[in-house]
This record gives C-alpha cells, structure tokens and sequence, in this order.
C-alpha cells in the first residue's frame, strides 16, 4: 500500500537535488545575496516614496491636522480628527521601506565569555 501524496507531489518528475558538499553551498544564490524579487520590490517602494516625497509630506501633515468635514453636493463627507500619532506611526513605517532595520549585536570576549577592556595610557 503507497502512502498518501500531496497532488503537487505526484504531478511530475522530481528534480534532482545538488549534493551538498561539507562547508559549501551547492546551487542557488550565495549567503547575503539579495532575493531578486525582494531587491525589485525595494526599488519600487524606494521610487513610489522619491516620485511622491512631497505628497507624503502633505500626506503625514492632514494625518497629523485632522481634515474638516466636506460638502458633496447634498452629501457631508465627515472629516478626520487630529491623530498626529498616527502621522509618526505612517512615516515609521514608510522608513523600513528606505532604510534597513538594525539588528542587536552582543559583544562577547574569547570563548563566548566576558569581554575584557584593556585601558593603557601612554605618555
């Protein structure tokens, strides 16, 4: 009796898998290198935000102002409140889009242990 597969898996011939060498990556993009769809994704966000740098300000400020209620015809389209938290929020999360995130780093001595700091004062 064969056991149950996805039909993803019975669809086709398998590819064969690189062998892997000890220490050595075998196949696909080198350790660091960039997703490809990831750095075009980045482009495009980075392009939107320079084409639109100064509607974003304009943007943030009516986030931050809170924009007055609006006469449409024989409709009132309700405003927006002040909420210049929610402007900071807006532009904080547009930045991880520009700039990285940075990552913690914890400075160790030999061996993992403590780290020593040596001071000479030299005259």
């Amino acid at each position: 009796m064969s056991s149950p597969q996805s039909p993803a898996k019975a669809a086709g011939p398998s590819k064969p898998r690189p062998q892997s060498i000890k220490g050595q990556r075998v196949g696909g993009r080198q350790k660091g290198t960039p997703n490809k769809v990831t750095a075009s994704f980045r482009e495009t966000v980075q392009r939107l935000l320079d084409d639109n740098a100064g509607n974003v300000s304009l943007w943030l400020a009516e986030i931050a102002e809170g924009t007055p209620d609006r006469k449409v015809g024989e409709m009132t389209i309700p405003g927006r409140p002040r909420n210049p938290d929610g402007a900071l929020l807006r532009l904080a999360q547009l930045a991880e889009f520009a700039a990285p995130k940075l990552n913690r780093s914890e400075v160790v001595g030999e061996g993992g242990g403590p780290l020593t700091v040596v001071i000479r004062k030299e005259a």
